[in-house]
């Protein structure tokens, strides 16, 4: 959303963006990562406990992230679309039916950052394409002067910050 709204397709490219979302990923999933090695594989290491109660202490941590930050509705959405019998309560889910909800849960929030974000630059684009129209310019692209005020916008309200804070507090419920 951001490379659209900016107007830049190549810029930044999409592999700082996945090196930057890969970043954020371990960053966030520190915590439970760190649940899973302390309480599953360490213990399976030493013999401590089974192969089955070792994958059931890595998923925990997991299945208790997801189940946070995913809305009751995507969750109902999946059990519904199961088959299964209702569950009594939300341990009784499976772990495949909590991870399409997680997803679309966290989609629904991109969306709405995405669409945050589109909106000071279209409005942008709207009024650098009426001056333009009104000064009897058709022929110059309105891109080629919205694009380096929107860049400088960008910068000018540390847009990264932003973005970056507001991903990290939806991520991890610090509002």
């Amino acid at each position: 959303f951001l490379k659209q709204a900016l107007g830049t397709q190549t810029q930044p490219p999409n592999q700082m963006i996945t090196g930057l979302a890969l970043f954020l990923t371990f960053f966030v999933m520190q915590p439970a990562l760190n649940q899973a090695n302390r309480e599953g594989i360490q213990p399976y290491m030493r013999e401590e406990i089974t192969q089955e109660q070792a994958v059931d202490n890595i998923v925990k941590p997991f299945r208790e992230y997801m189940l946070k930050h995913t809305r009751e509705e995507d969750l109902g959405l999946f059990i519904k679309l199961s088959g299964g019998e209702k569950p009594k309560d939300v341990t009784e889910v499976s772990t495949w039916t909590i991870i399409p909800a997680y997803s679309i849960s966290e989609l629904r929030i991109a969306f709405q950052i995405g669409f945050l974000i589109f909106i000071p630059f279209l409005v942008l684009d709207m009024v650098i394409s009426s001056i333009l129209m009104s000064l009897g310019m058709f022929l110059l692209p309105p891109q080629l002067i919205s694009l380096p005020i929107k860049i400088l916008l960008f910068i000018l309200v540390d847009g990264w910050f932003l973005i970056i804070e507001s991903l990290m507090k939806g991520l991890t419920g610090n509002a």
